[in-house]
């Protein structure tokens, strides 16, 4: 901790510090700057998620070079496709890397993204990581363009690109992925709360058609998940899910039955409306 007069001597203090940042026995990725006055930092106030009298300096990211293997496209819950490229593994500032958002189709053709390419990766904020350049002295000419589907990876809907919009998109509201991925965010901590509903109890409540809708979810028992989904699971040659067994089954029917009394705010937030977050949600 240190009492800094005036910006410069922050900047200073921080730079000081990246330098200093391998020394330790331990991972830092940052310095947190404050405003040392209580009666300022009332002033300041704050938005839902962070201080406006606080913030961090991050250091420059480690980064590391590796090679993309392959791509493969995620459904979003709101049908937006995304690029997922699966790396050799790569050890970023203590931590194993093996796959990356590639974001959208304008991020690979921007940095000319291809399979098998050499890739210098990072992780952006010391957590995320991020494709920070191609390596083209290290192309051999087997490199791969990377081309985005005509189709819904999911349910092979048309996928389409809407004006003003970076994102191709599945517009398919019972498209199998999302409606996994709505179940999983209806069930979150700060939605609904349902606790025992995570992935791959979504996905196999998808893929039995016992759950085609979020309203679903409150018609289910225990006759359903012990009996009836099993059978379903078999016929469309899926393995019996062993993890829903009697307890898993009242625990997940308790938490259920929980989410009824919920404010409204969060059953706004938990429903997934596109652009509506926890605090617009809040507001309305």
């Amino acid at each position: 901790v240190h009492l800094c007069q005036g910006i410069k001597e922050v900047i200073s203090f921080c730079k000081e510090w990246e330098k200093r940042r391998d020394k330790f026995d331990y991972e830092i990725d940052g310095v947190v700057i404050k405003v040392n006055d209580i009666v300022f930092q009332q002033r300041l106030g704050e938005t839902s998620h962070h201080p406006r009298w606080s913030i961090a300096f991050k250091f420059k990211p480690k980064q590391a070079t590796t090679r993309l293997l392959r791509v493969v496209f995620q459904v979003g819950r709101v049908g937006s496709i995304t690029p997922v490229g699966e790396l050799e593994p790569v050890e970023v500032g203590g931590v194993t890397i093996s796959r990356v958002s590639l974001f959208n189709e304008d991020f690979v053709k921007e940095k000319d993204i291809r399979v098998g390419d050499t890739v210098l990766v990072e992780r952006a904020g010391e957590v995320i990581p991020y494709i920070v350049k191609v390596i083209p002295e290290a192309r051999t000419g087997k490199e791969i363009s990377i081309t985005f589907p005509k189709n819904c990876p999911s349910c092979g809907s048309p996928i389409v690109r809407l004006p003003e919009e970076a994102a191709w998109r599945c517009l398919n509201i019972r498209c199998p992925a999302q409606l996994m991925e709505r179940l999983k965010h209806f069930a979150s901590r700060r939605a609904m709360d349902i606790e025992g509903l995570g992935h791959r109890t979504a996905r196999v409540l998808v893929l039995s058609k016992l759950v085609e809708d979020v309203g679903d979810l409150y018609y289910l028992t225990e006759e359903k998940l012990l009996v009836e989904l099993p059978k379903r699971m078999e016929a469309i040659g899926e393995p019996r899910p062993t993890f829903i067994g009697e307890l898993n089954t009242k625990k997940l029917l308790k938490g259920i039955d929980a989410s009824k009394n919920r404010p409204l705010h969060r059953v706004i937030y938990a429903i997934g409306i596109r652009y509506v977050g926890y605090t617009i949600a809040n507001l309305l």
